[in-house]
């Protein structure tokens, strides 16, 4: 298995300076690994091939990598949610497991998206240097030893108290819920993969430290292998638990394909010196506090949403996650580049180089927002063929199909908002240090959200909980990128700003012309296909004519992606 180089991995890339004394020494707190004595130690020949610049042609290996295994894993999401919507329909057991699916929802934004990462991979990637560097002892192995015992037995503890506390927590999370008996024992089940999630991505951090990027990139699609097998092997006799068990079966496996391949990272690599415990630091808690707050009020919306859903006729849940899943995966495809480039920003300002920082932060979002808004007007177009083509069958009616895809076309003017919000948030943790900024961005975001969708939410139903999501992630995004400055990547918003209005014009034009041309054909995959290859055409010319730096790689990695998916399928 051929591994694919991680960018970052060198020295100063984390949180924190100084030293204070490690386990030997009576300190009993997690310990990191100090970026001021990593540059004071005197470097040994020893370096792995973990520590060569990055290159272009890096970028594009591990950025294909990581997209190809992302889309797969994408695509098994949307056979298990095939599998729930024919299995179980859009009914009142449906609603109950979207309940208990908030746990590993939360727990996956938290353990291994978004949240821990940001503290982690900037953790592993200093203790490589320091060991690459000559220091005493194996300052990674140290690092495992330090951190990975108590986080292990503080995500056991979470989870079990979820797990005893569901009867409480599904009473908050839809108070108007017709049977929360069965969500329940869904949520019960759910509860394991807080200790499984936090694993997997405490192994996928450090993996990637480690330029190991092929077997983090596929952790969902076993996550996701885990699940359909299950609820097909056990529907009949569990019903929708099942599904629940899934979440829990998926989420060992997780775990399992990654620990072999840590396991021989730590084990294949000589310490520099004779054994002796590396310098370390405690915990910056005030980072790891900021990091998860604001990955928890991100991920918040969608308790916000369920919240208001539960006093709908039933299935409104249901139609939400369904519709949002879809409308999701436009965003998810234009941040993989950034989940790539992470630690490269956070190196660049390690170094001081904040030109460096601030040109790779703007190519992010050049590229990002005209995958995008491409997406977007794909999604709006398509809306009902891609509904009926993915779900439409067994319990999941005709009806189900239009109220899914009204939604879906809602959620979609948001999808602009999220992905700038992905991109500058990084750009704000990048450089190892705690700000409250984008926490307050996202709690003005969600008290937007809320607020709107009480409002609407009567009168509207469904969709009016849609375009509250859109408008207040909208906002948060608006709010980090006046933000910027001193406290994040020093962007030029105005250039910015007219590099993201370009392509703008390009998607509005677009998505009605693809939509037209859509709803011709009689077939659902006749008449997305008609409406994508519309969508695309129209957006590439006037995105081109309007001058948008960021079509021509974002097609190019459009083209590479569809030609190695299609490669790794047909041969």
């Amino acid at each position: 298995m051929t591994a694919i180089p991680s960018p970052g991995s060198g020295p100063g890339t984390g949180p924190g300076t100084g030293t204070v004394p490690g386990p030997d020494g009576g300190d009993s707190a997690v310990v990191l690994p100090s970026a001021r004595s990593a540059a004071r130690t005197v470097p040994s020949e020893e370096t792995g091939p973990e520590h060569a610049p990055p290159t272009r042609r890096f970028l594009a290996r591990a950025t294909l990598v990581t997209a190809s295994l992302s889309v797969a894993g994408a695509l098994l999401g949307l056979v298990r949610d095939q599998s729930l919507a024919r299995l179980f329909g859009a009914g009142r057991d449906t609603d109950a497991f979207l309940v208990a699916w908030t746990v590993p929802e939360f727990a996956a934004t938290l353990l291994i998206e978004d949240g821990l990462a940001f503290a982690l991979i900037p953790a592993f990637s200093m203790a490589l240097a320091r060991r690459a560097q000559g220091a005493p002892g194996d300052p990674v192995r140290s690092l495992v030893a330090g951190t990975l015992p108590r986080l292990a037995l503080a995500f056991a503890a979470v989870g079990a108290l979820l797990a005893a506390a569901a009867p409480q927590l599904v009473g908050v999370l839809a108070p108007g819920l017709r049977d929360p008996a069965l969500a329940v024992d869904c949520t019960r089940l759910t509860a394991t993969c807080v200790l499984s999630f936090g694993l997997a991505g405490y192994c996928s951090a450090a993996l990637r430290a480690h330029r190991r990027f092929l077997i983090p990139a596929a952790i969902y699609v076993v996550y996701n292998i885990g699940i359909v097998t299950t609820m097909f092997t056990l529907g009949g006799r569990w019903g929708v638990r099942s599904a629940a068990l899934g979440v829990a079966a998926g989420g060992c496996l997780m775990v399992a394909i990654q620990v072999p391949s840590l396991v021989r990272q730590l084990r294949n690599r000589r310490t520099a010196g004779s054994g002796d415990v590396a310098d370390a630091q405690p915990l910056d808690i005030v980072l790891i506090g900021t990091v998860l707050l604001f990955a928890l009020c991100r991920q918040s919306q969608v308790l916000v949403e369920r919240f208001l859903a539960s006093n709908l006729p039933a299935g409104a849940i249901s139609h939400l996650n369904y519709a949002q899943k879809i409308a999701q995966i436009p965003m998810t495809l234009s941040m993989m580049l950034c989940t790539v480039t992470f630690p490269l920003v956070a190196r660049a300002l390690a170094d001081g180089d904040t030109e460096r920082a601030r040109t790779r932060v703007e190519r992010d979002l050049a590229v990002a927002c005209c995958l995008v808004l491409l997406g977007t007007a794909a999604v709006v177009a398509c809306a009902p063929q891609l509904v009926r083509l993915l779900f439409q069958r067994g319990a999941f009616t005709a009806e189900d199909t239009a109220a899914t895809a009204g939604v879906m076309r809602v959620y979609a003017l948001g999808l602009l908002g999220q992905t700038l919000t992905g991109v500058l948030v990084r750009s704000y943790f990048s450089a190892g240090r705690a700000t409250w900024y984008p926490v307050a961005a996202m709690t003005a975001g969600i008290a937007v959200t809320s607020w709107l969708g009480a409002w609407t939410v009567g009168s509207w139903g469904v969709t009016g909980i849609a375009a509250a999501n859109a408008v207040g992630i909208t906002l948060t995004a608006a709010l980090l990128l006046s933000g910027t400055g001193p406290r994040s990547v020093p962007i030029r918003v105005r250039r910015v700003l007219r590099e993201v209005g370009r392509p703008l014009p390009a998607a509005v034009v677009a998505a009605p012309a693809g939509a037209l041309v859509a709803s011709r054909p009689a077939g659902p995959f006749a008449g997305l296909l008609a409406g994508g290859a519309t969508v695309t055409v129209v957006f590439v010319l006037l995105g081109r004519a309007l001058g948008a730096q960021g079509c021509a790689p974002a097609l190019q990695f459009l083209r590479t992606l569809a030609r190695r998916l299609a490669h790794a399928v047909l041969r």
